[in-house]
C-alpha cells in the first residue's frame, strides 16, 4: 500500500480509536490497520516475544511513517501527549517490554506515547455558581 493511501486509512482509525478508548495508542493503530496481530500483542505482553517491532508485519519504513503522521495529526487536533509504561502480563514479576530491537529510549518513549482526546470547553461540567443569597445564611 502507497503512503496516500496508507495516510486515508489513518484518519478513520485514530477517529474510532479516540470514540472507543478516548485516547489513541501506537499499538491499537497497529491493530486497527490489520498490521498486528491480537495474538502476537498477547504474546508480547506474556513475555513470548522479545520486542514489538517482530510481530509487527510491516518493514520499519512504514512503521516510522505511520508513527510519524498520527504524532502529527494528534499534535495538531490540540491532542495531550501522555507517556504509558507497558509492564509484562501473566505469573513472575513484571518487566518493562521492549517496542524496538534497538531499545533506544527516544523510540520506546515514542511508542509508549498516547495521545488523549483534548478537552472541549462543551464537553466540561458546568461550574457551580453560588448565589447571592447563599453566600450568608442567618441561623435567626
Amino acid at each position: 500500500m502507497n503512503r496516500q493511501k496508507l495516510q486515508g486509512k489513518l484518519s478513520p482509525v485514530t477517529t474510532d480509536l479516540f470514540r472507543e478508548k478516548g485516547y489513541v495508542a501506537f499499538v491499537d493503530v497497529f491493530m486497527a490497520l490489520g498490521y498486528l496481530d491480537p495474538k502476537d500483542y498477547r504474546d508480547w505482553r506474556m513475555k513470548r516475544v522479545p520486542y514489538l517491532e517482530r510481530v509487527i508485519r510491516v518493514n520499519l519504513n512504514t512503521i516510522s511513517f505511520i508513527m510519524k503522521s498520527v504524532r502529527k495529526n494528534c499534535r495538531n487536533g490540540g491532542c495531550r501527549e501522555s507517556w504509558t509504561g507497558y509492564k509484562s502480563w501473566g505469573k513472575g514479576p513484571k518487566v518493562t517490554l521492549r517496542f524496538s530491537k534497538s531499545g533506544e529510549a527516544a523510540i520506546e518513549r515514542t511508542y509508549a506515547t498516547h495521545f488523549l482526546k483534548p478537552a472541549k470547553m462543551s464537553d466540561r461540567p458546568p461550574r457551580a455558581q453560588a448565589s447571592p443569597e447563599s453566600k450568608h445564611v442567618d441561623p435567626t
